[in-house]
């Protein structure tokens, strides 16, 4: 028996068959298809899938149990339907879980993009053994996954587990979800990136990193340009991790997770300019048999998240059209 994992983004398709534990068997990534029809741009899905499954030797003597999808939310995972993703225009409301069931004939699970994420690091990466944590994007935005007591958060709705819209300034800058003050809206990459971009951003090696152009300057050229000590971009970052600590702080009192667990920024930035100064922040921030308990630690399949995602929803997620 075999797991078929999908991860689609707003560029790439990510297709995984894997064992039925979710160890990867084989693997394809590709340019995302969006011809402005969903209907076409599943079939072509389907038609990839059917090929790769085929290469890996899964039909009637190895047969394919279940299907996981990781896709952008937000997303409704009891009805298999992805609602208004924002890097998909066209994709809204789309009965994703009812097409893939009728096209490979078995049952087919779905979760947004960051829950995917939690339950792969869960099952494969940094969380595994725990039953308490939260794990946080830290890419172009700010996405979240929240596993209590053994189980994955969803809500009343599907739609719990958003720590980057908590408010952690008030009043804030405006966020891009239409809210402001979200901490989503100060240590997301975009709206990082646009800061650094603007009138009194960059200046100093992150510019010159950039090859003195603002407009090409990301908060990778800051990062860098922080771990060579430069002062503009030491001080900068230094504001990043007092907004990412103010956020963590209600995560931590709400939920009281084991571990919390850092991707992309964080990770690229490292122990020594982001975790252990991280730490030591949310240590004047917490009590103290909090912050004793706590651990906060980098993301651990980098590279191979977008297939382990759609395995770990195969394996974990709520089947659709389950009961609440």
């Amino acid at each position: 028996m075999a797991l078929l994992g999908i991860d689609i983004g707003g560029t790439k398709l990510v297709l995984a068959v894997g064992d039925r534990e979710g160890t990867p068997i084989a693997s394809t990534r590709s340019p995302m298809s969006l011809s402005g029809d969903w209907h076409i741009d599943l079939e072509t899905l389907v038609e990839a899938a059917r090929t790769l499954l085929a290469e890996a030797g899964i039909g009637d003597e190895e047969p394919l149990e279940r299907v996981g999808v990781s896709v952008p939310g937000p997303a409704d995972p009891r009805d298999g339907i992805l609602l208004t993703p924002p890097n998909l225009p066209n994709w809204q409301n789309v009965p994703i879980g009812a097409f893939l069931e009728e096209r490979f004939g078995v049952g087919v699970r779905i979760e947004n993009d960051a829950n995917a994420a939690v339950l792969a690091e869960a099952s494969f990466g940094a969380g595994r053994g725990l039953s308490d944590l939260v794990y946080l994007t830290m890419s172009t935005g700010v996405g979240g996954g929240v596993i209590s007591a053994g189980r994955l958060v969803r809500g009343a709705f599907g739609s719990a587990g958003e720590p980057g819209h908590l408010p952690i300034e008030s009043p804030g800058l405006d966020c891009a979800c239409g809210l402001s003050g979200c901490l989503e809206a100060y240590v997301g990459g975009n709206a990082w990136r646009d800061r650094l971009r603007g009138e009194g951003g960059a200046r100093g090696r992150v510019l010159e990193l950039a090859g003195g152009d603002r407009a090409a300057v990301t908060p990778e050229h800051l990062v860098a340009a922080a771990r060579e000590g430069d002062a503009f971009a030491r001080e900068a970052f230094g504001r990043w991790l007092d907004h990412l600590a103010r956020g963590i702080v209600p995560i931590v009192m709400l939920l009281e997770p084991k571990r919390i667990i850092l991707g992309t920024i964080a990770v690229a930035a490292g122990e020594a300019l982001c975790f252990a100064p991280l730490r030591a922040r949310l240590a004047g921030l917490l009590w103290p048999h909090q912050f004793e308990r706590l651990e906060v630690v980098p993301a651990a399949l980098g590279e191979e998240l977008p297939q382990r995602a759609g395995l770990a929803v195969a394996l974990h997620g709520v089947p659709r059209t389950a009961t609440p």
